[in-house]
């Protein structure tokens, strides 16, 4: 029996086998859940999807393209899963946007207004979005997953308005967790220490990152993305059932040492 056995969910942000949003989606699909999936709209994107879940057997996932920062997109993606799958359990929403150029140590001061409201807005706002979205779905409760790291909570070197944008995310989640929990919707972000990702490498401080976990952290090492994976699948399953508005931390205690 899996955690997730009988139970649909939606994920956001596979961009490659090393995605978090990949291995959440392995994990998941190894407890027994269907995932279908949202992808940049191009066909590079698509490719590349596709063959990411097909590396591990999932080939014939559900997919559907869909740019988050369009209302016009993600209405007609939760109208193609509403016309197939009619009803939803989960949503992993694993989006992060910000100009590469202001992600460096020494440019936060420089951060212009459309870098820092499209961080938002890609970053924090969509939670909100998908929210309302999958609400109409979740017609016996569920569980919505939004990914952030340890710079939402102390400045992170290169982290930047990118922290700033998940520090607004894991406020949005405990907004939503107070408002949909009457919905039997449960929202919690999952803090992941530093991974080699395809999108963590674009910040400037990463392999600073790398290192100070590794030499501070009480495990004394940095994480894997799979571990991710697993802890997502107890707070996408019932497992969690009495937990909501929280930020769950993967990331061998470096939250809890004062560095």
């Amino acid at each position: 029996m899996g955690l997730l056995d009988g139970k649909t969910g939606l994920i956001f942000g596979v961009a490659n086998e090393r995605s978090i949003a990949w291995h959440i989606a392995k994990n998941a699909a190894g407890h027994g859940a269907t995932c279908a999936f949202s992808y940049l709209p191009s066909e590079k994107m698509e490719w590349r999807v596709r063959r990411t879940l097909e590396s591990e057997g999932l080939g014939d996932a559900w997919l559907h393209p869909c740019d988050v920062g369009s209302d016009d997109d993600l209405d007609g993606l939760f109208t193609a899963l509403k016309r197939d799958f009619e009803t939803l359990d989960f949503v992993v929403h694993s989006v992060a946007y910000a100009n590469r150029e202001y992600l460096k140590a020494g440019t936060f001061t420089e951060t212009p207004r459309d870098v820092f409201a499209q961080a938002l807005d890609i970053s924090a706002y969509t939670l909100i979005a998908i929210a309302r979205r999958a609400r109409a779905l979740m017609t016996t409760g569920g569980s919505i997953l939004a990914l952030s790291y340890y710079g939402a909570e102390k400045a992170a070197p290169g982290y930047n308005v990118m922290g700033v944008a998940k520090s607004a995310l894991e406020s949005t989640a405990r907004y939503l967790a107070a408002e949909l929990g009457e919905s039997g919707i449960r929202i919690n972000c999952l803090s992941a220490g530093p991974c080699r990702t395809l999108s963590a490498m674009v910040v400037g401080g990463v392999e600073r990152m790398l290192e100070k976990v590794e030499t501070t952290a009480p495990l004394r090492r940095n994480i894997e993305t799979d571990e991710v994976g697993k802890a997502a699948v107890y707070l996408l399953s019932d497992l969690s059932s009495a937990v909501t508005g929280e930020t769950h931390h993967v990331d061998a205690g470096y939250h809890a040492i004062a560095a």
